[in-house]
């Protein structure tokens, strides 16, 4: 009973409160779109102000293109010729040092090695080795940073990509973008700050699922919204049959109001939360039209992303629109493309998921710099996880192989926001099984990427059952070496 007297007597006080400075629901509203965790109640480290960045950035925004099913860094970035020498050979037990191997090879009598069915070559000022699946990323390697060295504690897929995604390899916790969302807020009130994107390439596929986009236990503003190919891009923004303009803002108004009376019997910060996504789906109704719409892009830019960028849910396209959503504001793109899971037939397969991605990934750098936005935008390239240099399964054959999950070693590339480009950084050994120098943990990776937009990982906190929790954990550190 005491307990309820006290609850009420706080629900009492912070509508005083809030009486006293005129400010009703939709005011409120109106103050968590200025700074999205106004009202968010939660959270009690006085070190962090939502919106206010807590260092100068030198990114703005991030489009993220995640390769789901992790793509094989012996076929991509990191050429390794002894592989091929040593093709048929056994793992040498200096090498793998009674390391554990997943389980999907246990039916192996032998760890034969086998290289690169694909050539190698060196391109651009930097030198990088880049495979002859990606022609075009090769024109732009001077504009990369390629990162030969990341490493992760997964060994699966859902725990990995949720590894990358959330800081954890357990759901239910804020994706990155969730994170960014929350601690910068949004550029563009008529948009979400964090939108996701999807397409499916020709190759042995891994599913992706909503809470990789969740905003966990952080304000549901920050969740990211998925767009889809379909006649209707965002779920639920259109106006059903019937109903007008006018229609729709008299119902929001009249929303508001009930609203009203409910947050000042509860003081719930969820309820403005809500009212702050009816009124963004309300000005997305405008907005995402208006982006999805290609018919204005020039014959040049179609021709830099290649046909398919007018063939919506498209990898093409789905990098295009990713350029025109952080064009105009959005924080952060997240786009996935599924079909880099080769255990078999690898030749054949990563030949189509990587004619898939290479022109439109470089396009993206291409049109971003043009525009003078690759400053200010960082773009990222990767899987979950690398690898095995020895071929899946009892049998192999030079053009008929598969690779197996490895994540002791593994790369991505990052572009402009501050990231040094024409580099690479760390090495793995003569065989692509350790990492020999400049070692990248999936946090470290995480933290770089606070780093540059402008966010202290170990400050971006949200306190949640009695303990603050923050995107790296209770480890991560920025890898410097690699910003400009």
């Amino acid at each position: 009973m005491e307990k309820e007297i006290f609850e009420h007597g706080l629900n009492v006080n912070r509508r005083k409160f809030l009486a006293s400075l005129s400010i009703g629901i939709g005011s409120a509203a109106l103050g968590s779109l200025l700074m999205p965790d106004l009202l968010g109640g939660t959270n009690d480290d006085a070190s962090f102000m939502p919106g206010i960045p807590h260092f100068a950035p030198k990114a703005k925004r991030v489009i993220y293109l995640f390769q789901n099913g992790a793509p094989s860094q012996l076929e991509t970035f990191d050429y390794k010729p002894m592989l091929n020498k040593m093709m048929g050979q056994d793992l040498p037990a200096s090498i793998r040092m009674g390391q554990r191997l997943t389980g999907m090879t246990a039916s192996q009598a032998k760890f034969p090695l086998i290289g690169s069915y694909y050539k190698f070559n060196q391109h651009g000022n930097s030198g990088a080795w880049v495979s002859e699946l990606f022609p075009h990323m090769a024109k732009i390697v001077d504009d990369l940073c390629i990162v030969k060295s990341m490493h992760t504690e997964a060994i699966n897929h859902d725990p990995a990509l949720t590894f990358f995604q959330t800081g954890n390899q357990q759901g239910s916790r804020p994706s990155m973008g969730s994170w960014v969302s929350y601690g910068l807020g949004s550029e563009n009130k008529n948009l979400p700050a964090f939108c996701v994107l999807l397409s499916r390439g020709k190759g042995n596929g891994q599913g992706v699922y909503s809470k990789l986009w969740s905003n966990g236990f952080i304000d549901s503003i920050h969740q990211g919204v998925q767009f889809s190919s379909g006649d209707n891009p965002v779920l639920y923004l259109q106006d059903p049959d019937g109903v007008d303009r006018k229609s729709r803002r008299e119902m929001l108004d009249k929303l508001a109001e009930l609203n009203d009376i409910d947050y000042k019997n509860f003081g719930d910060p969820e309820i403005a939360t809500k009212i702050q996504q009816y009124e963004t789906a309300y000005r997305m109704q405008t907005a995402v039209p208006e982006i999805l719409d290609v018919t204005k892009e020039s014959e040049d830019i179609v021709k830099l992303y290649g046909s398919e960028c007018l063939v919506p849910g498209t990898y093409a396209a789905n990098c295009l629109l990713a350029r025109k959503l952080s064009e105009n504001g959005v924080r952060f793109v997240q786009l996935y493309h599924q079909g880099w899971d080769q255990h078999g037939n690898l030749p054949n397969e990563m030949k189509g998921q990587a004619k898939d991605v290479d022109q439109a990934s470089a396009a993206l750098i291409t049109d971003l710099k043009q525009r003078g936005l690759l400053d200010e935008t960082l773009v990222i390239w990767g899987g979950e996880f690398g690898r095995t240099n020895f071929s899946q399964g009892s049998t192999m054959t030079v053009d008929n192989y598969g690779r197996d999950h490895h994540p002791r070693c593994f790369s991505i590339w990052m572009a402009g926001g501050g990231i040094k480009p024409g580099m690479v950084y760390g090495e793995t050994d003569e065989l692509g099984y350790n990492i020999t120098q400049n070692p990248v943990h999936v946090h470290d990776f995480q933290a770089t990427i606070l780093h540059q937009l402008g966010m202290d990982h170990e400050k971006l906190t949200f306190r949640y059952q009695g303990r603050r929790f923050r995107l790296t954990d209770v480890e991560g550190k920025v890898v410097r070496d690699i910003i400009s």
